[in-house]
């Protein structure tokens, strides 16, 4: 199993920046996927930014050039860097992770980190 843990949530002005992590630990062959995707009151929960094990990329067209992902292979762990901020950002965050381990995939979620964008 694979446990991820957030952290970097907060409170923010419109405009400012705001930076999240997530730590994966446990036992695995590969981490391949990772991403982060945030649900807000009374809505699903939805991609942010997604990282395959080689670097590719994925944003959505709400927060793409305000927000960048990136991983370090080594250490196991993800990053959002996220600038521009608007309200409508405000949401709970979560890290996820794809991972295989004897031939299966799994897909396991961190606990969620909140953050809010208001004046």
């Amino acid at each position: 199993q694979v446990q991820l843990v957030e952290s970097g949530g907060g409170v923010v002005q419109p405009g400012g920046s705001l930076k999240l992590s997530c730590a994966a630990s446990g036992s695995f062959f590969r981490i391949n996927d990772m991403g982060w995707y945030r649900q807000a009151p009374g809505m699903k929960r939805d991609l942010v930014a997604g990282i395959t094990s080689g670097g590719i990329v994925r944003y959505p067209d709400s927060v793409k050039g305000r927000f960048t992902i990136s991983r370090d292979n080594a250490k196991n762990t993800v990053s959002l860097q996220m600038n521009s901020l608007k309200p409508e950002d405000t949401a709970v965050y979560y890290c996820n992770a794809i991972y295989t381990n004897y031939g299966t995939t799994y897909t396991n979620w961190g606990q969620g980190t909140q953050v809010t964008v208001s004046s």
